[in-house]
């Protein structure tokens, strides 16, 4: 059971990394928020290579770039926008968006890497679409106007969508190389990190961003959030890849949008019935894609 163990670990401290980082971005930009994820877990996982003394991958080229190209979409890209929706949604329907990310990987997969998909398979992305929709449907809360609803959604599909790509091209790279994963994600997230960098530099708001983050308070919450969402979720899903079926893995680090639910509740959200019965629909719709994806 340590595979699975890590797995739902993995989707609960990210669940939990989530409310921390809809909270966050109440106070300081999305952008500004990546950045400092990004250099934050950067930091943990160069530490982390150096003590156990893993050496630097051999990639060709071609591996090299598309391991870059993933980080600047699925990270530089994907996180920002996500950050975005968490502003406008929430934890709750952001992180249950963000089931669309299978799907999306396996449509992606079918057209680009010629990966077949099964009837199972198809059902499984039709159940999902089902439980996000039955959930987003329901008539908005009044502290959500259908204006920011609507653009939350609009930044959660984006973020859902960057995610599937750089999937899809991590995977691309590292087909038949044996890359460690602390030395994958490193790669992903310095692209990421750069990718940020140069928008703030063209931008001119990297003093702005300091500025906005320059707090102990909201400094050390992005530093337990990034810890325990970016740092501890890689090594978790690690180690659930390595005890237990790729397809029970992924399918379990899918439930963050199970966990959000009574931590939300805890916090005195009001959550419906409709909105946990279309969580577990979503998550039963990923399963099923998972389990019959090949």
């Amino acid at each position: 059971m340590i595979g699975e163990i890590a797995a739902v670990s993995a989707a609960f401290l990210w669940a939990v990394a989530s409310m921390i980082y809809a909270t966050l971005g109440r106070r300081a930009p999305a952008l500004a928020l990546n950045l400092g994820k990004g250099v934050i877990a950067i930091a943990l996982l160069g530490i982390t290579i150096v003590v156990q003394g893993l050496d630097a991958p051999a990639l060709a080229g071609r591996s090299s770039l598309l391991l870059l190209l993933s980080g600047a979409i699925g990270i530089g890209f994907g996180d920002t926008v996500y950050l975005e929706a968490l502003r406008y949604l929430g934890a709750r329907r952001t992180l249950l968006l963000g089931t669309l990310a299978p799907p999306i990987s396996a449509c992606l997969a079918l057209w680009f890497l010629r990966e077949q998909l099964s009837p199972f398979a198809w059902g499984g992305i039709a159940v999902t679409i089902m439980g996000i929709v039955w959930v987003i449907s329901e008539r908005a809360a009044e502290t959500h106007a259908a204006t920011q609803q609507g653009r939350g959604l609009f930044y959660a599909f984006l973020a859902s969508l960057a995610q599937a790509i750089g999937a899809i091209l991590s995977r691309a790279a590292l087909d038949n190389t044996a890359v460690s994963p602390q030395w994958g994600a490193l790669l992903r997230l310095a692209a990421g990190v750069i990718v940020v960098v140069v928008w703030g530099v063209v931008r001119q708001q990297l003093q702005a961003w300091w500025q906005a983050m320059n707090t102990t308070d909201l400094l050390l919450r992005l530093f337990a959030a990034s810890f325990a969402g970016t740092y501890l979720g890689i090594w978790l899903q690690q180690l659930s890849l390595k005890y237990t079926v790729t397809g029970i893995s992924q399918t379990l680090n899918a439930t963050s949008p199970l966990f959000v639910l009574p931590i939300a509740v805890l916090m005195g959200e009001r959550i419906s019935s409709r909105a946990w019965l279309g969580a577990f629909i979503a998550v039963i719709g990923v399963g099923l894609l998972l389990a019959h994806t090949g």
